[in-house]
């Protein structure tokens, strides 16, 4: 039977706004970012898309802003968070090493105490999987960009994602069947 992930990225943060690196550590939406998700949930209520289950990753700005996209009763789980970054959470963003697109940013992150993006790849996608197995039709997923971007690597270009402006609630919508994600479209608005 044919599936719905929608997987959505958190609202703008400070942390954004501040080109920090944000990992597993955590900052508050701003008042932009409280907006991006209202606006992503009249999306979905505008469409009258519905959903059987929602979850989101453990971080607040992943549940502050599954909350204002609906009131519906949702699940938060560590396999949705973003890449620890280790030593470098909070730091400037111009830090990062520069990345390789196919690879994101490898293990270089696991000297200084961070995870490795394989790892991390395998157990976003596990836990994606996972919870297109349970018994729910159409699933609404809050996560990160670069959890969401290692995801989607597996099942389609990422090229084309980056260069459609992946921002903050960007929403993809998979198509999920025979154990395959299919990725249908990005649903993007405007600041």
């Amino acid at each position: 039977m044919k599936k719905t992930l929608y997987i959505m990225r958190h609202g703008q943060t400070l942390f954004n706004v501040q080109h920090k690196i944000q990992g597993w550590c955590d900052s508050p939406l701003t008042d932009v970012g409280v907006q991006q998700a209202k606006v992503a949930g009249q999306y979905f209520r505008d469409n009258k898309i519905t959903f059987d289950a929602a979850y989101c990753s453990t971080a607040e700005r992943a549940s502050d802003t599954l909350e204002l996209v609906t009131d519906m009763p949702y699940t938060r789980l560590k396999g949705l968070r973003e890449l620890s970054f280790g030593k470098f959470e909070g730091a400037p963003e111009y830090l990062h090493p520069k990345d390789d697109p196919k690879k994101h940013f490898g293990d270089y992150y696991v000297q200084f105490g961070g995870e490795d993006n394989q790892a991390a790849q395998q157990r976003v996608g596990k836990t994606l999987t996972n919870i297109m197995q349970q018994d729910n039709n159409s699933v609404l997923v809050v996560s990160h960009a670069g959890a969401i971007m290692m995801f989607s690597d597996l099942w389609t270009n990422m090229q084309k994602l980056r260069q459609s402006g992946f921002t903050n609630c960007s929403i993809l919508k998979f198509a999920y069947e025979n154990n395959k994600f299919t990725f249908e479209k990005i649903i993007n608005f405007k600041d």
